[in-house]
C-alpha cells in the first residue's frame, strides 16, 4: 500500500464507516494519537506527514473492533489490503528464528 493523500482519505472513509471521528490537532501525544473511546474520536498528531498518519491510523485499527458487515465494499478492500500490509510489515521486522 503506497502513502498517498488518496489511500489517507480512503482510510479516513473506512474510520467514518465505523462511526469513528478522526480530528488532526496538536497535543502532547507520546504515540502520536489518542483515542477517545467512548466518544469514538481518534485525535491525531497535526504535524505529522501523509506516511505518519497512515501508519497512525493502521495502528488504530489494530487497537479498535471493527464490525465488517458496517462497511462499504470498497472499505472491505481496503481493510483486507491494511491487514495484508502490516502483516507483511510484522514479518520484515520480526524475522522467524531459525533454529
Amino acid at each position: 500500500m503506497r502513502y498517498t493523500r488518496n489511500n489517507l482519505k480512503k482510510l479516513e472513509t473506512l474510520f467514518g464507516e465505523l462511526e469513528y471521528t478522526i480530528r488532526y490537532e496538536k497535543g502532547n501525544f507520546q504515540s502520536g494519537y489518542c483515542i477517545v473511546e467512548d466518544r469514538k474520536i481518534a485525535v491525531v498528531n497535526k504535524f505529522f506527514d501523509t506516511e505518519a498518519r497512515m501508519n497512525v491510523l493502521f495502528d488504530i485499527l489494530s487497537k479498535i473492533e471493527i464490525e465488517e458487515k458496517a462497511l462499504s465494499e470498497d472499505s472491505l478492500k481496503l481493510l483486507k489490503d491494511i491487514n495484508k500490509h502490516t502483516a507483511k510489515k510484522e514479518s520484515e521486522t520480526n524475522p522467524a528464528d531459525e533454529n
